[in-house]
């Protein structure tokens, strides 16, 4: 039987989001679908077909799985380079700045810091894969110009954040918005440890206690938003927030998620498109996320 491979970003885009990567990529490169006009994730159907055992009873397998999701990878830079190779992204300005802040200031201590996978970071909250950080800076690399205003919600450890403020520069202004506080002082530890200090300093990077629902109104409008947790539906203050030619990208979903792109045309009026498939944590109260915590 002849298999065709997958264009260059569907091996990295789907190992590293779900606990068994390599399974998922294997049933990407057997598949025949198009993703031309969208990067798709393979059947959840014909996934769970194969046994979870498929790759811990298999040691080449295993091997394979922990290159792929980019296990023994101890550089930020390596990281970086190999989600080049791989097609995940092809911007040079947004390799610049993921190799000028270092990943492993923003995750816990004693986890694999470049591996390609979502970490958890306390209090049922994650910070994302790599992968998807690199996807989103490049989707909005165009409205994280020099001097332009881009808001984080769902801030997390601080990693993204640090990320805008080094593209939009001291003239612009990075906004995180996190609400649960532990992780905000955390946060701040994190990016004073990091490149974009000076920023923080300066006053054109912050990091607030708040709900990311209702956006972070005192440095709106803004041209980037993006929203690190999946919506139900899309909160009416990100879109009131956003500025006219300003993007907006965003989980949207409970049980199928799909990474929005929203663009904001000069008329105020909206244009979204779906750009894949995803899985996030909710967006939601404080209170509902520390539930059984």
């Amino acid at each position: 039987m002849k298999i065709r491979m997958p264009t260059t970003y569907s091996v990295i885009a789907y190992t590293c989001r779900y606990p068994t990567p390599l399974r998922r990529s294997l049933i990407s490169t057997a598949s025949t679908s198009s993703t031309r006009n969208r990067r798709r994730l393979p059947p959840r159907a014909v996934s769970a077909a194969l046994p979870c055992s498929l790759l811990t009873a298999n040691p080449f397998l295993s091997v394979m799985e922990q290159f792929f999701s980019g296990h023994g990878i101890t550089k930020n830079k390596g990281m970086v380079e190999q989600l080049q190779r791989y097609g995940v992204f092809k911007s040079e300005k947004v390799a610049e700045v993921m190799e000028t802040i270092d990943r492993a200031l923003f995750v816990p201590d004693g986890t694999p810091a470049y591996a390609d996978n979502p970490m958890p970071i306390g209090y049922n909250a994650t910070i994302s894969a790599p992968h998807m950080h690199a996807m989103c800076l490049e989707l909005l690399e165009n409205n994280l110009q020099p001097g332009m205003h881009a808001l984080d919600v769902g801030s997390g450890t601080g990693y993204l954040t640090a990320c805008f403020a080094m593209m939009v520069g001291p003239q612009g202004r990075a906004v995180g918005v996190e609400h649960i506080p532990e992780l905000v002082a955390q946060s701040i530890t994190n990016i004073e440890k990091s490149a974009a200090t000076p920023l923080l300093k300066d006053g054109s990077l912050s990091v607030h206690v708040g709900d990311g629902r209702l956006g972070w109104p005192d440095a709106a409008p803004y041209d980037a938003i993006h929203v690190g947790a999946a919506a139900p539906e899309i909160p009416k203050p990100l879109i009131d927030q956003l500025k006219p030619g300003g993007r907006m990208v965003i989980p949207v979903g409970n049980l199928f998620q799909d990474l929005r792109v929203v663009d904001k045309n000069p008329d105020g009026t909206i244009k979204m498109r779906s750009e894949t498939s995803v899985r996030y944590v909710p967006l939601t109260s404080r209170d509902a996320q520390l539930r059984d915590y």
